[in-house]
């Protein structure tokens, strides 16, 4: 079915087609109230796009904020999941000023979360599906990927005090401005010349990979490497290749993420509509156990396109496909993509969940293969 062009905003197309993806992996709807305590804002303040919030003193004396960010809500309002795993999606409504006109606006914002015990495998699907969100708005995207562990390997071996100017000089990708803070705080010339690299390198992960793996083994960081080969190899052979690429300069801030971070953009914007990655510190900042990984794409920053999307069906999940803990990414994100193609709706888990029903279940198998066992 087409949407009607008529009928529809391009906001609202973009809101169905990224829904109805997100349903069709098995992600639930999560929606929450319009405003929050000002309080849980202040306490995490680097955290917000953007520093200004809207406020208001309630019947009962509380100081209040409308919502200038989801995630916090979201975090705020759900249990630890110990070692299950909750898989939510939302367009919510967000207070903040926005970018094109420096005003405070009410913005649409769409997005989704996957928290709980999650492995290298809800990694790699929140990933691809970041990417599938950007396909879906529109073909020409880039989305750049880095791990903040190898970031953090490299800037432990600088002198203490030095690390936050190094650190926007990488994301400013300034390697000159790498090499004046390294002579203020004596920095070895191999660190910098390796920061110089993390600020400069970029582009498609065959490439850059390689020389991030030369200095992942000389910085104690090969795990996190690891993690990040693996996260990116589900997209070998796919349509979606052509538009990731490795940018170790992709920088969120350190107390509140860890491990792979990414943005997304697409032609004909400036700047990044979608911005995501594992924010396991900010759970614990918050008294959470969990880990959790997730993305949002703003649609204020999409206002210059004329999007053309397809609505896709959008049914509960027709398959609970049971997968190992430790099952290859690559493996699951195949088998997942055929029982798409086949016009399923598809959910993986490692183990079966109540709050989910499925109309079928099936179980991946070691060679990568789906068996139905009902």
């Amino acid at each position: 079915m087409t949407f009607s062009s008529g009928a529809l905003t391009w906001e609202e197309r973009v809101t169905f087609t990224l829904r109805s993806l997100y349903a069709q992996y098995g992600y639930q709807p999560y929606t929450m109230s319009k405003f929050e305590e000002y309080d849980l804002y202040v306490r995490n303040k680097d955290f917000l796009i953007s520093d200004g919030v809207i406020t208001f003193t309630d019947t009962t004396g509380q100081l209040m904020a409308l919502k200038p960010d989801v995630t916090l809500s979201i975090i705020k309002n759900t249990r630890d999941e110990g070692s299950s795993v909750r898989k939510l999606y939302y367009n919510e409504n967000v207070y903040r000023v926005s970018k094109s006109s420096g005003s405070f606006r009410e913005l649409m914002q769409v997005g989704l979360e996957c928290i709980g015990g999650i492995g290298r495998a809800d990694v790699a699907e929140v990933l691809w599906l970041a990417a599938s969100s950007l396909y879906a708005i529109r073909p020409e995207f880039v989305l750049d990927v880095s791990h903040l562990g190898l970031i953090g390997a490299v800037l432990g071996a600088v002198p203490p005090g030095a690390e936050k100017s190094l650190l926007e000089c990488i994301g400013q990708k300034n390697p000159h401005g790498i090499a004046d803070a390294a002579r203020e705080f004596g920095v070895t010339p191999e660190t910098v010349r390796d920061l110089q690299t993390l600020a400069s390198l970029a582009g498609p992960p065959r490439e850059v990979l390689p020389v991030l793996r030369s200095m992942a083994e000389r910085y104690c960081a090969v795990r996190d490497l690891d993690e990040l080969e693996t996260a990116l190899s589900v997209f070998d052979g796919t349509p979606l290749a052509e538009g990731i690429r490795v940018d170790a300069s992709v920088l969120d801030d350190m107390k509140y993420y860890n491990g792979i971070v990414f943005k997304g953009f697409l032609r004909g914007v400036p700047g990044s509509v979608l911005s995501g990655g594992q924010y396991d510190r900010l759970m614990k900042r918050m008294h959470r156990e969990s880990g959790a990984v997730g993305f949002a794409v703003y649609l204020d920053e999409l206002e210059r396109l004329e999007v053309t999307a397809e609505e896709e069906p959008a049914p509960a999940a027709d398959v609970l496909l049971l997968r190992d803990p430790d099952a290859d990414p690559s493996s699951l994100m195949s088998a997942m993509e055929r029982l798409v193609r086949e016009g399923l709706s598809v959910r993986a888990a490692s183990a079966a969940d109540p709050k989910v029903p499925a109309k079928r279940t099936a179980r991946l198998t070691d060679d990568g293969e789906v068996v139905f066992l009902d």
